[in-house]
């Protein structure tokens, strides 16, 4: 969590936009968004250029000695960050203005490319040269900030502390995941490298742009130092879509910034007919919009075949199971609701994952984890599409703390179930013989349908009562009587010293 120093200079950020004009939180995080990653660029392209150097491996910088920007040719190092920050303000405006921005909007060759989509409508808003000067400086402030803590999430906390300036919930009540849930999601499926890993709600790309940072920590010779699978990872293995142009934008040089090159993030709603996709993904993560209802006339028939209702979050549901290859897996972040909801699409849905598919894991989340924007209760279905059922037993797990406080504050605590939920979750031989009174457990396939296919934990867990002994009532009532002859004593002292 953002907090301190680096809090403050970040408030005065927004102040800044304040200022100068600039108050629709939308168009605040969109300038910064595209001023981090021109940022990020400079950054981004000096790092590969030291790997590279490091590996014997060729690096052609993308701030090559000249650069092409409509009819004129200039020097590429005019475009770095490191270089044009330092200019006076009215020069760097036009540099920025006529210069960079064109650079950034054209920067992947492709013209269908997902990230040449959506940079053609984008505009630079900053009124005036002073502001734009104003706003280097602050954000060149906030970096030399974020270097100073040691912390590999802190650019990622950064931008979501930025994201939650946005007042509102986007439509259909989205919110965004919290960066350590994300983490947590991802290091239980353990992404491979010859995975196609999709978001169908993918906001600011962050489920996608985790499983690319893991695959870089974990697989990171067998990806890049094989050719086709370096190009399946910079080309075809991440897909996105969302209804939100904005942060479409914002996914886009997101995943390009964490060094994907050609990420497929896509306008779509995924619900309707104009999502296609059928078997074909490896690996879905997500945490779809909870709360909408839409048209049905809107939703694919397909999908209301699986469950008849208009409620996103159980259409979604049904979406993945659609859109993942027989074999194919998922993590998806589900309102309680969703895990014990009496209706028949409710239990349709269930019974879809149970009897249809191998459902393997839900993990009971507490309702603070998306305080301060949501107080909903949340779980985490697991599980693995084989399309003719494979259900044995299901684990739960009651996770009770994240490392954050559960209030609105969301301050840092030792509490947290996080790595005992990944290490338990990679050992579940060790789990068979666990009580229902502990943290996790299995429950057998057979007594989730006896139970109508109710997937709430609370349903299975058991509590442990411990006898409590507490005094007689003649113990209480003598106690109570010495109690007030103590008092009338020393009352009785008192009006004697007055």
């Amino acid at each position: 969590m953002i907090t301190g120093e680096l809090k403050t200079r970040i408030d005065g950020l927004w102040d800044i936009f304040a200022a100068g004009g600039l108050v629709n939180p939308l168009d605040v995080i969109e300038q910064v968004t595209y001023l981090m990653f021109i940022h990020d660029l400079d950054d981004t392209d000096n790092l590969r250029a030291k790997e590279s150097a490091m590996l014997g491996l060729p690096h052609k910088s993308i701030f090559a000695e000249e650069v092409q920007i409509g009819d004129r040719t200039i020097p590429g190092n005019q475009l770095k960050w490191s270089v044009f920050h330092d200019f006076p303000a009215g020069k760097m405006y036009s540099v920025m203005q006529e210069w960079v921005f064109p650079f950034i909007k054209n920067l992947h060759g492709d013209k269908n490319s997902a990230y040449s989509k959506y940079m053609d409508d984008a505009i630079f808003k900053l009124p005036t040269p002073l502001l734009l000067s104003k706003v280097v400086d602050c954000l060149d402030d906030i970096y030399n900030q974020m270097a100073q803590i040691h912390d590999a999430d802190i650019r990622g906390d950064v931008y979501e502390y930025l994201l939650s300036k946005i007042s509102q919930s986007g439509r259909n009540g989205q919110f965004r995941t919290p960066r350590h849930i994300i983490r947590m999601m991802v290091e239980l499926m353990q992404p491979r490298p010859d995975d196609v890993i999709c978001d169908p709600a993918c906001g600011t790309s962050g489920f996608l742009v985790t499983a690319g940072e893991y695959l870089k920590e974990k697989h990171k010779e067998e990806i890049f130092f094989n050719k086709q699978k370096k190009d399946h990872y910079m080309n075809h293995m991440f897909f996105g879509y969302d209804m939100d142009r904005t942060m479409l934008r914002i996914g886009a040089m997101n995943m390009m910034t964490h060094g994907v090159d050609n990420p497929f993030i896509e306008y779509r709603d995924s619900l309707s007919d104009q999502n296609p996709d059928k078997e074909k993904y490896s690996l879905i993560l997500a945490n779809p919009p909870f709360k909408g209802s839409l048209d049905a006339d809107t939703v694919s028939a397909d999908l209301l075949k699986v469950c008849k209702t208009k409620k996103t979050e159980l259409l979604f549901l049904a979406l993945f199971l659609r859109m993942l290859k027989v074999g194919g897996r998922g993590a998806v972040i589900v309102p309680d609701g969703v895990l014990f909801g009496s209706s028949t699409a409710h239990k349709a849905i269930r019974q879809a994952l149970v009897d249809g598919n191998r459902l393997e894991a839900v993990i009971s989340m507490p309702s603070g984890v998306f305080k301060p924007y949501a107080g909903v209760s949340t779980g985490i279905l697991i599980f693995t599409k084989t399309g003719h059922g494979g259900t044995d037993k299901v684990w739960f797990y009651d996770m009770t703390a994240d490392g954050f406080s559960l209030d609105d504050k969301r301050t840092s605590v030792a509490e947290n179930d996080i790595p005992d939920i990944i290490a338990r979750f990679r050992d579940l031989q060790s789990e068979e013989n666990r009580e229902r009174t502990e943290k996790s457990f299995f429950v057998p396939k057979s007594e989730i349908v006896e139970n109508g296919y109710d997937l709430s934990i609370n349903k299975y867990k058991k509590t442990e009562y411990k006898p409590v002994e507490y005094a007689s009532t003649q113990e209480i009532m003598t106690d109570l009587y010495e109690l007030e002859m103590k008092i009338e004593k020393e009352l009785a002292e008192l009006e004697e010293m007055l």
